[in-house]
């Protein structure tokens, strides 16, 4: 497949359109299942790209356990491509996977190089995770045998021309972590593939507890990334909220359209979605597409108002991110290194991560308008302060700012926008070529 026609084809072709591309976490062990899911996905009323989410034996390098459970007819919580094979997976993506509908693996593994290896050889060329942000919240494996896993894993994909690779930096831990942080780790993961040889990358930012300060993180983001990576095919995806999830269809509803709405506005290509049934259990594919066409309608909505979105308010964040991003860099030219080092220095910690290459001086806390903060910056290079400590921050404190999302929203009696308002005519290819 050519580069017009796989992943970073596809994502230039929507954003001349003016589409937001929406996408699911979606991942089936039975093959009949995921190409089922692939073609109800590709049919969709939106602009959809496809997903193959991995098992979490896979991820985790537990084959003989993935077999066994196929073996058993024991349904696994994705699909299992080393299971499978490329020969399968080739045959599931037949006639589904194309010029407009490409698909991306999503995988969650540390040490991903046959995962990878296996990704390339079933005709896939997109992908996602990084050494940073596939090893810190997942396992204990070193950061120092990950970054150079990672390398092989992004020279190997860089012999596709239509490679493409998303870091999963802006997403760590899916919740309570800082804007600035999430920032620095998805460009500098970004950095890190682009060293490696990988000439299409995305970077992530997931929706947090403020949707003005998302705004503002996601219009940063943007600007970094054009400084940083200038020339490099390259666009930001947003992730529906990431933490503990609304309870009632209405407040998961509401809190997707929001999704939908702030990833317009703050120039996001691309959307990963979530159903109202997360909060309960794995989705169907028809709670999948319905998800993906009713984020697709408020995106539509969103970009046919008349008025310009507002810029967000400058609060520092951008100081916060370049101060980051510099200190890292500073550190080695080889971003690897770099990455290895900074954590070691503390230039890098992630709240309440536990990972044992984390130093854990860091956290974070809701203010009362629901902006999250710095609790404790450890030995973070942030301009302009000296290590901030707010005390009182209690385990009754925690979790309440864990909730704090899923009660925000689960107390609104109904979505604030229609179920199925009118899709905008703004398509990248016919519904006869879909």
């Amino acid at each position: 497949m050519s580069a017009e026609y796989g992943f970073p084809g596809f994502l230039r072709k929507a954003r001349r359109c003016g589409a937001l591309v929406v996408q699911p976490r979606m991942g089936f062990s039975d093959p009949v299942d995921m190409a089922r899911g692939l073609a109800a996905v590709r049919a969709a009323n939106a602009v959809t790209a496809g997903t193959l989410t991995l098992d979490s034996y896979t991820r985790t390098g537990q084959l003989d356990q993935a077999r066994r459970a196929l073996e058993d007819g024991v349904a696994l919580n994705g699909y299992p491509i080393l299971t499978h094979g490329p020969k399968l997976t080739r045959e599931i993506l037949a006639g589904t996977v194309g010029e407009h509908f490409p698909v991306q693996v999503r995988h969650g593994s540390s040490l991903p190089y046959d995962i990878v290896r296996s990704v390339v050889d079933s005709g896939i060329a997109a992908t996602e995770g990084g050494p940073v942000s596939y090893c810190l919240p997942y396992n204990r494996t070193p950061l120092r045998h990950a970054v150079p896993e990672w390398a092989r894993c992004c020279e190997l994909l860089a012999e596709r021309e239509d490679a493409h690779l998303e870091s999963f930096g802006g997403c760590m831990l899916g919740q309570l972590c800082p804007p600035s942080l999430l920032i620095a780790l998805s460009v500098l993961e970004g950095l890190f593939f682009a060293q490696h040889g990988v000439p299409s990358v995305s970077l992530s930012y997931a929706q947090q507890t403020h949707a003005e300060q998302d705004a503002e993180a996601l219009a940063v983001l943007n600007r970094v990334a054009g400084e940083l990576l200038p020339g490099l095919d390259r666009h930001v995806v947003l992730y529906t909220y990431m933490g503990v999830y609304p309870g009632s269809r209405e407040g998961a509803l509401d809190l997707l359209g929001d999704a939908a709405a702030l990833a317009v506005c703050g120039g996001a290509d691309r959307l990963i979605v979530k159903t109202p049934a997360e909060a309960h259990r794995i989705p169907t594919i028809a709670e999948n597409v319905e998800a993906l066409e009713y984020a697709a309608a408020v995106a539509g909505h969103e970009r046919a108002r008349p008025d310009a979105p507002a810029v967000p308010a400058d609060t520092g964040l951008y100081a916060e991110v370049r101060a980051l991003i510099d200190a890292v860099r500073e550190l080695s030219d080889d971003v690897g290194t770099a990455l290895v080092r900074a954590f070691e220095a503390g230039y890098l910690d992630v709240p309440y991560c536990l990972h044992p290459d984390n130093r854990g001086a860091t956290s974070s806390y809701l203010a009362e308008d629901g902006r999250l903060c710095w609790a404790a910056t450890g030995r973070l290079p942030l301009p302009g302060r000296a290590s901030v400590t707010v005390d009182g921050l209690t385990s009754s404190d925690l979790l309440a700012a864990l909730s704090y999302v899923a009660r925000r929203y689960d107390r609104v009696p109904a979505p604030r926008r229609p179920i199925r308002p009118a899709m905008s005519e703004v398509s990248v290819s016919s519904r006869a070529d879909r």
